[in-house]
This record gives C-alpha cells, structure tokens and sequence, in this order.
C-alpha cells in the first residue's frame, strides 16, 4: 500500500499539469480557467486584495532579498530565478503575473490585473463546475482596506462584495486599521463570513476575542479551519487599533487546536488560513505537525505549486487581485490522498465581468468617480511601489514632503524623509496620466498624518537597523513581512548578511556622511504618533496631490540610493 507521502507526490504530478500551463497570446477565458474538479472537496481563495474592486497594474517586485539561509527558496524567489525554479517560460501570462520579468512589455499585451467583477465571474465558475456543497470560499485577510473606495467607505464596499460572492472565511491584519470598534461591527454585524483566528487574545486574561478554528462538513468530509491573523500587528501598526488585544506566533498553541480537531472533533481534514506570510508559515510548518493545507496571506508571494514540508502543503495566491487560487482535494479514510492546484490568472480584459459584481461597484463609486478620475499629471516614468529597498513612487513621495516642507520655512529645511515598506500599492505606466485615486491607493491608510521631528544621527541609524533585522533577519519567525523604509535624502550601502547592528554602512545625508551627534530634520508618517509632537495641517495625501499637480509632468529617479554589498540587486527587469 501506498504510504500518504508517496500518495500525495503521486498526486503533486497531476497538479503540475494544471498549474504550468503557459500561453504566446492572451489566451481565452476558457483557456485560462482551464481547470477540471477532482476530488470531493474544493477550497477557493483569494488573498490581500487590499481594496481593490476594479482592475490596476500590480507588477511583482524585482527584488525579494534574503539573508543567504532563505536565498532562492520559495518568498524570496523574482524575475528569472522564479520562471527556472517553478519550470514556467518567459513572455507568457505566468511570467507577466508571477514576475517582473518585461512587465511594461507585456502590460501593453496583457494589460491590468484583477477587478471585483472579473474575480466573482472566476469564483462562481469555479463554485458551479464543482458544486457549493463541495466548496469553502476563503480569503487570507488584508482585503476591505488601503485603496481609495476602502477609505471612503471604511472597507463597506468590499465587505459588500465579499457578501455577494459568499465568502465562508477569513483572517485579519491591516482590516483591523479601520478601528476596533468598526472592525467589530463588521465581523459581527455585516460580513457574513465567519472571522476565526486562534492567536488573538485578551491582553489581560488570555481569553479568545474570536473563535480559534471552525469545523464545517463539506461533501460528508468533516473539515477543520483554523484561522491565524497577522501575528505583528500591534507593531506593525499603531498599537490603538488593537488596544486591549494581543497578537503572536504560537506554534504549541497551534498544535494544541490541530490536536483537538483530530482526536476531539475526528476531522477529515485540517486547514489553516493565515496571514502569517510564506516563509513564516513555512518555518512554522516544521514545527505544527497534522495540518493538511496552508491558505498563506501577508508576504503577497505567488506559489504557481504548492510548497511541501512534510505532509503540509502550502499556497499562497498573491495580492491585488491577481489571483483567484484553486485546490481541489480528494479525502479518504481521514486522510489527504491527492490533489490538484491552480492560479487562475485575473486578467481583467479577458474575464467577463459578472453583472451583480459590477453594479455593486459603480453603486459604491458612484459618489467619489469625480474626485477619483480628476488628472492631475503625467508620468513619463514607471511608478511602481513593491521592492525590498526602492521604488519610484516612495522616491515621489519623499520628494513631495521635501518640497512641502522646504517651501514652509527654507532655513528649517529637510534633511530626511521617511516612507514605511509597505508591500502593496497599484502602479502607474510610464506616459500615462495620474489620477487623485491612484495616490490613494498607494497611501490607502487611514493614519495619514505627517511629523517633523528632529533626530541625532545615532538614533537615525538605531532605527534603521531595526528595520533591517526585521527584513532581513535569517529566522523567519522574526521577520513580519515589510520591505526596508524608503529614506529620502539619504545613501547608505546595506550588507544584507552582516550582525544585527552592522548592516547600515557608509550613510550619507545630503551628500555628506551622517554625524551621529549631529540633529538631523525628519519627516515621518504612516507611523504610530511620536510622544509631544503636533502633525502637520496637511496629511500625507494632500502634499503629495499637490506637488503632483504643480509639477504637472513626472520624471522620477530609477537608480536606488542603496548599494547591497553582498546580495545582487536588479534594477532592470521591469524595462527587460
């Protein structure tokens, strides 16, 4: 008898055949959704939609650096190294989704990416091909929040859309940031999913805010999901969203849930839907035995097949709506024996859009269609946001806080500006306009508030070395996901594998190298408020709009401030 490991590697063959397919042209609908039931039970899931519900251009970084332990394995994988490692050919609908390899090449063949309409269309295909009683919808968290309909309408519009779809669950990070008094008004009132996560408790006793797992039969197969929320989440974001709470990576707790879903619940088969991020989720996986399949949110990583530790499968289905995931699985006797696994690329001129999805859009857009189609340049540069180090739509935003505050008061003058790595954030292509929404989806927060502050050297460079252990330290549980902050003004060179506290070296501000007693002038935002230090009058969005419009016509910088002294760092793939 075949034993579970070699059955599912016998079944890991059949759902090559259904995750690799690769096409010259834009392909049909037909072609892309070309994907048959197996199995008798099928989970669909999206994840990190990050508000949006029509189509953008979301190209996948060029770098995802890592310290030299996690280099070239799945989360850290960009551009050719990704197309060698999963099999996948150059020029094709994978390489334009999964990659940054000729994205503005292949944008003008394939165009945006994703859209409300189209991934309800995918879904609801999906669901009817395989049955509803055989299909859990899910989603990994970071979903009615940070683009601009988000904000207008704290995150309603994609709740609503959530509802008309028929989600079953999902899990939580920057949903949170609408504050914890809406946020339990969603969950509790509005969305009808059900919320889960085993790892947020009360800051006080311990107990569960939400359910830890929920146990669901589908088809006659007794399933157990666990939810796990983003276990950073109070230092990732201002700790007053989540007051009272407290977040983490609880690997005996986890098995302790998994456990009782076994030998208490006699489930058939368990899943988690986390937003810990891939390479957590990997690192944990080595450590939590008896989970079947990993839905894994955070890290936006696209895993065209699953990762395997042990007998744990994980997937991750990238962000923006770019991907609606597929895994089709056969269960026997309480035990994983096969599956198959697709992406189904979102290509939004290919997909039909569904008819409800879309008037439920233009219902919620309705009233903020002027203020978001308003023009107010062009870019002749590619304005992209995701990158370990750089991208050009910080370098404009550190622009416009230096223009904002020199005009204020020329002798006070800034000397640095800083703008948090955040992961998500539409693109603009070169030579085309730039409209008041695509700054709000690219500053979707709902802190937006500007400081000046004045820091020693010293203490600039504690901070930013901080940052840098977070990015790049070589233990998976310790890094929660972000990319290195954009500092405007400043040049340093990174040594992405030196001790914790030595990889910022030879840091130069305007021109000329860092002092560490000196006091340097700081604009910060998208940040927990600093302790006696008043925000400006104008938020982050408003000083960017308005040195948008006064310069009319974008010309940014491509070339990063930083050097990496021992890791490659591409600064071409976009352009290849």
């Amino acid at each position: 008898m075949l034993s579970r490991r070699e059955l599912l590697g016998y079944s890991a063959v059949i759902a090559l055949g259904f995750s690799g397919l690769s096409f010259g042209k834009k392909p049909s609908f037909e072609r892309l959704l070309d994907t048959k039931p197996y199995g008798n039970v099928s989970l669909i899931f999206t994840s990190d939609i990050h508000g949006h519900l029509k189509p953008v251009y979301f190209p996948e970084p060029m770098n995802l650096i890592a310290p030299e332990n996690l280099k070239g394995t799945p989360g850290f994988l960009t551009g050719m190294d990704f197309l060698r490692y999963y099999n996948l050919k150059p020029n094709t609908v994978e390489a334009y989704t999964m990659t940054c390899m000729g994205f503005l090449r292949l944008a003008k063949e394939y165009g945006k990416t994703g859209g409300a309409p189209q991934m309800a269309t995918v879904i609801k295909t999906l669901v009817n091909q395989r049955g509803r009683d055989r299909c859990l919808i899910l989603d990994g968290g970071d979903t009615w929040v940070t683009s601009g309909i988000a904000l207008k309408t704290d995150g309603m519009a994609i709740v609503d859309w959530l509802n008309y779809v028929g989600y079953d669950y999902i899990v939580a990070h920057w949903d949170l940031t609408v504050g914890k008094e809406k946020f339990l008004e969603i969950v509790n009132k509005h969305l009808k999913a059900k919320f889960i996560s085993y790892n947020i408790t009360d800051d006080t006793f311990g107990d569960l805010i939400f359910p830890p797992y929920d146990i669901k039969e589908v088809n006659g197969v007794k399933v157990g999901i666990i939810g796990s929320s983003f276990p950073f989440t109070p230092l990732a974001n201002p700790r007053v969203y989540t007051e009272g709470w407290r977040f983490g990576v609880r690997p005996e707790e986890l098995q302790n849930y998994v456990n009782e879903l076994r030998e208490k619940h006699k489930v058939d088969l368990v899943v988690l839907l986390s937003h810990d991020g891939l390479p957590l989720d990997i690192a944990l996986m080595k450590m939590v035995k008896g989970i079947d399949v990993v839905i894994s949110g955070h890290t936006h990583d696209v895993t065209p097949t699953p990762v395997k530790v042990g007998d744990t499968l994980i997937v991750s289905p990238g962000s923006h709506g770019k991907f609606v995931g597929v895994m089709d699985l056969e269960v026997r006797n309480k035990r994983l024996v096969g599956y198959r696994f697709k992406l189904v690329p979102i290509l939004a001129d290919v997909i039909p859009e569904d008819k409800g999805a879309k008037e439920l859009v233009q219902k919620w857009y309705k009233p903020y269609e002027k203020e978001f189609n308003e023009v107010i340049a062009t870019t002749r540069t590619f304005l992209y946001k995701r990158d370990t180090l750089y991208s050009t739509w910080d370098r404009l935003i550190g622009e416009a806080l230096a223009d904002y505050f020199h005009g204020v008061d020329a002798v006070m003058s800034l000397d640095v500006a800083t703008s948090p790595g955040y992961r998500w954030g539409p693109a603009v292509l070169p030579n085309s306009p730039v409209r008041v929404e695509d700054v709000y989806n690219v500053l979707g927060i709902t802190y937006p508030q500007v400081f000046l502050l004045k820091r020693k050297g010293r203490d600039l460079l504690v901070l930013w070395e901080d940052v840098a252990d977070n990015v790049f330290n070589p233990n998976p549980l310790y890094q929660q996901g972000g990319d290195m902050s954009r500092i405007y003004g400043v040049e340093y060179e990174l040594k992405v594998n030196a001790k914790q506290g030595e990889r910022i070296r030879n840091v130069r501000i305007k021109g000329k190298p860092l002092e560490e007693n000196k006091e340097y002038l700081v604009a910060v935002y998208g940040g927990p408020p600093p302790p006696g230090v008043q925000p400006e009058k104008a938020d982050i969005r408003e000083i960017v709009i308005n040195y948008i419009k006064k310069k009319k016509e974008l010309v940014v910088e491509r070339k990063p401030n930083v050097k990496v002294l021992d890791h490659p760092y591409n600064t071409d793939c976009y352009w290849r």
